[in-house]
Formats: structure tokens, sequence, C-alpha cells
């Protein structure tokens, strides 16, 4: 009998309760949240941005290369290291993503244009290749001139190999001519060079 009196003052208080209205309450209150925050998104209109267009700047990469620079922790972001958008005001370490920066999602929802691109009309197309056709220089070259102009450069190709081929053999003949020069055998005796293909005397 005292193991059971024993084991009814057990205290087991320390173990959490589930409590079903409570967590019903909880709930409430986190769709209530849910659904406050997408009501404050969707107040106003829907914002309409322009299309891209072609950027009408120079994208100046080469300004600063090659010159060495002090930076300091608190220099204002434009004269930090690296690429600094004026538009977005950050620094980028490099071109290649600095390029990657200002063709980019963030820089250009910055400048007011979405990512999307204006379908053109047949009438600009066409208005486009007539403003071409003026610029088109009457100096530059078609595709026969093309053609002329690699023909030309594969004929000179082969008269460099042409060349190239004369004057090893020139070389070849002057070595032949060097190695066995002509010398009056009088002299070469009286010099001492009696005879150098052998090493008999007679």
């Amino acid at each position: 009998m005292a193991s059971s009196n024993a084991a009814a003052g057990v205290d087991n208080t320390f173990r959490k309760k589930f409590d079903a209205e409570e967590f019903k309450e909880r709930a409430r209150e986190r769709e209530k949240k849910v659904s406050d925050r997408s009501k404050s998104r969707s107040k106003g209109p829907p914002v309409q941005r322009a299309p891209l267009k072609h950027r009408d700047y120079h994208v100046d990469l080469e300004s600063r290369l090659g010159k060495t620079q002090v930076v300091t922790p608190v220099a204002p972001l434009s004269q930090q290291a690296g690429y600094f958008c004026r538009v977005c005001e950050c620094v980028v370490k490099d071109s290649a993503n600095y390029l990657d920066h200002i063709n980019g999602k963030k820089h250009q929802r910055a400048l007011g244009m979405s990512m999307r691109v204006e379908r053109s009309s047949l009438e600009q197309v066409q208005e486009r290749f007539e403003v071409l056709k003026k610029r088109k220089t009457p100096g530059t070259f078609s595709e026969q001139d093309l053609d002329e102009r690699i023909r030309k450069q594969q004929e000179e190709e082969e008269e460099l190999k042409r060349r190239r081929r004369e004057k090893k053999k020139e070389k070849k003949k002057g070595k032949v001519i060097e190695e066995e020069p002509e010398m009056d055998p009088e002299v070469a005796e009286m010099m001492g060079f009696g005879g150098f293909g052998s090493s008999k005397k007679s």
C-alpha cells in the first residue's frame, strides 16, 4: 500500500500540456498578420515601368586604369576603390561586375525600367534600316571586296613562303661554299695548310 501512495505523489507538472484553444488563437493571429501584410502591399496600383532602352552614354571603364589611389575606410563611397554607381549608390570592385550591375535588374529598376524589351513594328525596323544605309560610307567594302582581300592575303602569304624557301636554299649554297673555299695550293702550303684531308705526309 505504501508503494501505491508513492506513485500517486509523483510530480509531473514539468511536462508541457497541450492546450488546443491556445494554439488555435496563435494560428488566428498568424493568419491575421499574413493577411495584413498582403493588404498593405496591394494598396496602391501596380507600378508601370518603361521598357528597356539603349544606353545613351559611354561606360567609362578605362579612365582610372593603371592609376594608384590611397583608399581609407572613412572615404565616401564615390572615392573608394572600385566602380561607383551613382544611381544605386554602391561600389563594385571590378569592371566585369560593374557591367553586370548596370545591366542588371536592380539598376534598371532604379532607373525606372523593367527588364522587358519593347516590340518593334515593321515601320520602325524599316526606318532603322534606312538610317543605317544612309550612315554607311561609300568606302566600306562588300562581299566581293572581302573575297578580293582574302585572295590578296593568300597570294602575299604564298609569296612570303616562296621567299623563305629561296633564302634557305641560298643559305645552304653559302654553307657549301664556305666549307670548300677555293685557295691556291701553293699559298696554302706556304701558310701551313698543306692537306687537311689526310694525315699522311708525302
